[in-house]
């Protein structure tokens, strides 16, 4: 192995606020700690939390990368002493914790996941924070089972992307909602069963009309909470990820939980444990990781910009305008 320079290119949050605050630097290379991998990245993705902790909203946990970015995939060029299950020269994609807008990232070694079959770097980067977190929350906290609806809101994103194929995957009924008939249109081609244009057509009358949802996942928040409630059957489960809306909502009638036995719940994933996060990975690996493998779930990108780009990557981010993944090519 050729020895690794004491310098990598990356983007720093200069200051909060406007894309613009992205710049990149140098930084020292980062050496892996215990349970750790070093990878050289070759790809990041970019998702709406890099978004949150450039506007100061989303700071990272005590002990993370300031430098933003939650995952990567390239090649491992280092290693700790009692790291076993993978070796230097193996490609993986990861989750971190940030970090990943940089040339050299460590990831936890429980959190890194082989490239799937057919995949190139580029895509494997692609479907990390993505599938963690549909897992996580639609599958493992939502407990959707096969023949129930699956309800996701911004159908197009990233995430509603990889929620859709990975839901049809597993038996569900998949309705979504979407800003133009284009998007809708892409996650009809994706297996949606049903898609919602949210600005020509009311999502909740559909829903009332064509059989309600069993599992909503919803990254909205503010007045989509009530209307979710009112789209869910009986025994239905919300599953809230993020707040694109504000996350206080003045006026809500909490009746229908009680009378109907709703559960709202929600998480995220940055400022779990390594442990928890290794035990997502692991489930990943044996029930998901196949569907890659396969071909059942394929990844969706939309537009890679160079590391020099973040502040335009995070400006496309901001203008909802994108269908499935933005990324930065980080070599």
């Amino acid at each position: 192995m050729s020895k690794l320079p004491a310098m990598m290119r990356a983007v720093e949050i200069k200051e909060f606020g406007p894309a613009e605050g992205l710049t990149l630097t140098e930084r020292p290379v980062p050496h892996p700690v215990e349970g750790e991998v070093l990878v050289r990245v070759s790809y990041a993705g970019v998702n709406r939390p890099d978004v949150q902790q450039r506007l100061g909203g989303y700071p990272p946990p005590p002990g993370a990368s300031d430098i933003p970015g939650l995952e990567i995939a390239g090649v491992i060029v280092d290693i700790a002493k009692d790291v076993s299950n993978w070796k230097i020269g193996d490609k993986v994609c990861a989750l971190v914790s940030g970090g990943g807008y940089a040339e050299y990232c460590t990831a936890p070694a429980v959190q890194c996941l082989p490239i799937p079959k057919g995949f190139s770097l580029e895509e494997a980067a692609s479907i990390v924070e993505t599938t963690y977190t549909v897992w996580a929350n639609v599958f493992t906290r939502g407990k959707l089972t096969k023949k129930e609806t699956l309800l996701i809101h911004g159908g197009s994103s990233g995430i509603g992307t990889t929620a859709i194929q990975m839901a049809k995957s597993f038996g569900a009924r998949v309705v979504i909602t979407a800003g133009s008939d284009e998007k809708c249109e892409v996650c009809l081609n994706l297996g949606a069963d049903r898609a919602i244009n949210y600005r020509k057509e009311n999502f909740v009358e559909i829903m009332k009309a064509e059989g309600k949802a069993d599992v909503i996942l919803d990254m909205v928040g503010g007045d989509y909470l009530q209307k979710n409630i009112d789209c869910l059957n009986v025994e239905g489960r919300l599953c809230q990820i993020a707040f694109l809306q504000t996350p206080v909502v003045e006026k809500f009638n909490f009746l229908k939980m009680l009378t109907m036995r709703l559960t709202l719940t929600g998480s995220t994933l940055r400022p779990r444990t390594v442990e928890q996060k290794g035990q997502i990975a692991k489930e990943l690996k044996e029930l998901v990781w196949p569907l890659y493998d396969n071909g059942s779930i394929k990844p969706v990108l939309f537009k890679t910009f160079a590391l020099s780009e973040a502040g335009q990557a995070h400006a496309l981010m901001e203008s909802s305008t994108h269908i499935g993944k933005i990324m930065l090519k980080c070599e």
